[in-house]
């Protein structure tokens, strides 16, 4: 099994925020195969089914960004997976165009403090990760307001294709073809 992480905060005043777009990728990718998430487990909701004849967990974890690793060490220990072999993370990054992802065999947080806490509670850097870029923040603005604020516009209309890319290369990635992931997707297309 493959643990298949989005990264968010649970209210409904953020689901449609920059900060939320790891949510809404396992949103996309449990409509795309048909797994429901719903059952509230390991500090999240969870569904479990199949993707391309990988069984494999979604898990958006209900702890807040900034406590995410609490879910994901849970769901990892209940089920004995290994965070460097069994787990990808989907998350929003500032340093990336709207629009583009960027696919990692491992890495540091790069100041996400979701990741940061993942990285705290399992122990490692080294699992597998998608970005999804939602742009720098304005000059002036602070950092908080921008990943909490709304994409529009263009803006809106590129990261809709880009979840739509982070879903394939998960895809790829759970299939050992995390090369074939990054040669495709690490493609600067804005």
């Amino acid at each position: 099994m493959v643990l298949i992480v989005g990264l968010g905060n649970p209210d409904k005043k953020y689901e449609k925020t920059r900060h939320n777009i790891g949510f809404q990728v396992i949103d996309k990718m449990a409509e795309k195969y048909h797994i429901d998430v719903k059952d509230k487990k390991f500090k999240g909701l969870v569904g479990t089914g199949m993707i391309d004849g990988v069984k494999v967990m979604l898990l958006k974890p209900t702890t807040y960004m900034n406590r995410s690793g609490e879910s994901v060490i849970e769901a990892l220990n209940f089920y004995k997976l290994d965070p460097q072999l069994q787990m990808v993370v989907v998350y929003d990054d500032i340093t990336l165009a709207p629009g583009n992802i960027r696919v990692r065999k491992k890495g540091s947080a790069g100041g996400h403090n979701g990741i940061k806490n993942i990285i705290a509670h399992t122990g490692t850097q080294n699992f597998m990760r998608v970005r999804v870029g939602v742009g720098e923040k304005p000059q002036g603005w602070d950092l908080a307001d921008y990943v909490m604020g709304v994409l529009d516009g263009e803006d809106k209309e590129r990261v809709e294709e880009a979840k739509l890319d982070a879903i394939e290369a998960v895809s790829l990635m759970i299939h050992d073809e995390i090369d074939k992931a990054m040669n495709d997707y690490n493609v600067k297309k804005y």
